[in-house]
């Protein structure tokens, strides 16, 4: 019966304590710099002139004790998005940036691949580990690969045919230019090995359809493709996960195929390495027209 009583009571107080500390929060947030307050504005020369000297003031403040603090700003520290809009070149690219991107995560080890073993670091919780000693030198000859068609004024497709990967692959193509070629949906099948039924006799006779270099960022989904290069001798680079045959592509990079920000990685790698294949064959390109016009230029008769 005493319980019963006490209970209104108790409800009572709480509601009541309750609407006293919505009260002073919202009293408080009126009161402190919550509400906005608009500066003075500038009526006179004089405040002009004091703004101006503040403004200096600051300026100079921030100049003297700047080195004293930290230099990491968000443009010259990592950011996620980093990997798709900011490639690093293949001379800066580093152990702790692939394994920042989960490229060393394979699958589980009951599935792996019996010729991944060369690749293997370890087993981790059922996991198998990749390893990344092995990664970083055949990502930059991959990139050397990519570099070097480029320079010879070869084309290279990005093939990246999960959802995630479309933007990669047309930013990698960007890079590269006219050389640059991307696959963001399904590859149809017969696009190599039956072009002149796909583009027509004319496009096939008169325009390059077959490219000099195809780079598969998920190869298994897309192993037709594979088969094509394969039957007309186009070299192949690829990401091989654990459970992959690493045999399958020509160049393999042995990494986590089902990570976005690794697949950004190497995309974006071996795009840079591109673009810095097309700078120099079009230095040679404008090298050679210079020489080709110097020798036609008619030479004058000696008096």
């Amino acid at each position: 019966m005493a319980l019963s009583l006490l209970r209104p009571v108790a409800r009572s107080s709480c509601r009541a304590a309750a609407a006293v500390k919505v009260s002073v929060v919202a009293q408080t947030r009126q009161n402190s710099s919550f509400t906005k307050v608009e500066g003075a504005p500038l009526e006179t020369p004089e405040d002009w002139t004091d703004f101006q000297l503040e403004r200096a003031q600051y300026k100079t403040l921030l100049e003297t004790f700047g080195e004293y603090g930290s230099t990491q700003t968000r443009d010259n520290t990592f950011q996620p998005h980093h990997t798709l809009h900011r490639p690093v070149a293949p001379s800066d690219i580093t152990m702790s940036a692939l394994l920042a991107s989960g490229a060393h995560f394979g699958h589980s080890q009951k599935r792996m691949n019996p010729n991944f073993v060369p690749y293997a670091y370890g087993v981790r919780a059922g996991i198998t580990i990749i390893d990344l000693d092995h990664t970083l030198p055949l990502l930059r000859r991959a990139a050397q690969v990519v570099r070097g068609v480029a320079a010879r004024g070869g084309s290279v497709v990005f093939v990246g045919t999960r959802t995630d990967l479309r933007s990669a692959v047309h930013l990698a193509a960007e890079r590269m230019g006219k050389q640059g070629y991307h696959v963001g949906e399904r590859w149809l099948p017969g696009t190599l090995t039956n072009k002149v039924h796909m583009f027509g006799p004319e496009v096939a006779r008169e325009t390059q359809v077959v490219p000099d270099l195809a780079v598969f960022l998920n190869p298994i989904p897309n192993i037709h493709a594979i088969r094509e290069c394969a039957l007309e001798h186009v070299p192949t680079i690829g990401i091989v996960d654990s459970n992959v045959d690493p045999r399958i592509v020509m160049y393999p990079i042995p990494a986590n195929d089902e990570s976005t920000r690794t697949a950004e990685l190497v995309a974006g790698l071996l795009s840079v390495a591109g673009r810095e294949g097309v700078a120099i064959y079009e230095e040679e390109q404008a090298r050679a027209a210079a020489a080709a016009s110097k020798r036609s230029r008619p030479r004058e008769p000696l008096a």
